[in-house]
């Protein structure tokens, strides 16, 4: 059974950091692309930031740029996210997600499997 679990959100500052886990288990994930999305109350899922299965390739949102690092590590199928300057606009819940594909790309609806998410709150 495959199984995607993400770790590391919290409380914190305006200013401050998180590091974002995301661990899969059931097989292994690294000839697939992988991206991380976000959900805020009342919102739409919305895309953050993907990498490619080599992790050659990384791309992001507008609004994280520059502030946000994707990454990963196939031996241990583990996806990061690096969050620093965080702001009280990217409060929301991050879900991890798998495509099938070598490459990554924008839409939740291409994405296979998801994790269950994880709550980030950033306090002004």
């Amino acid at each position: 059974q495959v199984q995607l679990v993400e770790s590391g959100g919290g409380l914190v500052q305006a200013g401050g950091s998180l590091r974002l886990s995301c661990a899969a288990s059931g097989r292994s994930f690294s000839v697939y692309a992988m991206a991380w999305f976000r959900q805020a109350p009342g919102k739409e899922r919305e895309f953050v930031a993907l990498i490619n299965w080599s992790g050659t390739n990384t791309d992001y949102s507008d609004d994280v740029k520059g502030r946000f690092t994707i990454s990963r590590d196939s031996a241990k199928n583990t996806l990061y996210l690096q969050m620093n300057s965080l702001k009280p606009e990217d409060t929301a819940v991050y879900y991890c997600a798998v495509r099938q594909s070598t490459s990554a790309d924008y839409y939740p609806q291409s994405y296979a499997y998801w994790g269950q998410g994880t709550q980030v709150t950033v306090s002004s």
